[in-house]
């Protein structure tokens, strides 16, 4: 049934432990033999090979392998788990849809399908490809806290606001340094140099005590939708409700549950708001019809215990 499924299809995704596909006599080998066009997306945490393939993992292993970890967190802190957006989501999930949407462009070309490893490890260490430049540049150092775009720099910063709400701070371009400036009232000729990593605790200082002085929703008042890079430091409950994403519709609600809308949005062939979860084998049996599968089989597959039964 599983051969027969992936006869018909564009794409197979499985995110199984190296060689357990195999074992189910399911790996590429039969597959693309059943479906030359076939792109076999493989999603592992380590990859396919090397010392680490066959262990488990989570998000937070991957990105401290990688350098990712050591690097987030303030000055004489331990590093800070973020949430796992870095490996899982980012290095793993999008990557393994960008390599098989790029599989599928050159199938079309060519005629013949090929394997897409897609490992969370290697995605995370892709997406540090930035500051591994600029590492390289020496531009960035080893130390927490210490570089432009992991809280040492003063313009890219949470700050706490007079009601202890925070808002965050990134005018990283001179200019728009100015515009914040001007807009908060700090005068640009009474700060040291801010090239000088050495003056940044001192700007830094600054800065806090200025946007100390009022309630975050004034500075937004003052500062959202100008070019002084501010935004409010909002919480999951609260995101939704902000009008930027109300005016763009970047919230939706299924099923009485807020949720993101699907991303990214096209022009012509706009997805459908996907559905609540159906109970378990609720429409099994459409699907496989909908796959070319003869009603006799699908019966006798319910009737052994293939497919469960519906609710």
């Amino acid at each position: 049934m599983a051969l027969d499924l992936i006869g018909r299809a564009d794409a197979l995704i499985e995110g199984f432990r190296p060689g357990t596909m195999e074992r189910l006599g399911l790996g590429p080998e039969p597959c693309l033999v059943r479906n030359p066009r076939l792109l076999y997306g493989r999603m592992t945490g380590w990859g396919q090979e090397g010392p680490l393939a066959g262990a488990a993992g989570h998000d937070l292993n991957y990105i401290s392998l990688v350098g990712a970890l050591a690097a987030i967190g303030r000055a004489g802190e331990p590093p800070t788990p973020p949430l796992n957006l870095v490996a899982d989501y980012g290095g793993g999930a999008l990557y393994l849809a960008f390599g098989i949407v790029c599989g599928l462009l050159e199938a079309k070309q060519s005629g013949r399908g090929q394997v897409v490893d897609a490992a969370m490890i290697d995605g995370a260490a892709s997406l540090m490809m930035g500051c591994f430049g600029l590492h390289a540049a020496g531009l960035w150092t080893d130390r927490r806290g210490d570089n432009i775009l992991d809280s040492g720099a003063p313009y890219y910063e949470v700050y706490a606001c007079s009601d202890g709400r925070y808002i965050s701070v990134a005018p990283i371009e001179a200019k728009f340094r100015q515009e914040f400036y001007r807009r908060v009232g700090i005068d640009p000729a009474s700060l040291p140099d801010a090239d000088e990593r050495a003056n940044w605790p001192k700007i830094k200082a600054v800065i806090a005590e200025k946007l100390a002085t009022r309630s975050a929703a004034e500075w937004c008042r003052l500062l959202e939708g100008t070019d002084a890079c501010v935004a409010p430091v909002l919480s999951i409950a609260e995101a939704p409700g902000h009008p930027h994403h109300r005016a763009r519709g970047t919230f939706v609600e299924i099923g009485g549950v807020v949720q993101p809308a699907p991303a990214p949005r096209f022009s012509r062939t706009r997805p459908e708001l996907p559905t609540p979860p159906e109970p378990h084998g609720h429409s099994t049996e459409q699907a496989l019809a909908d796959w070319g599968i003869e009603a006799a089989r699908i019966a006798r597959l319910r009737e052994t215990g293939v497919i469960g039964p519906r609710n």
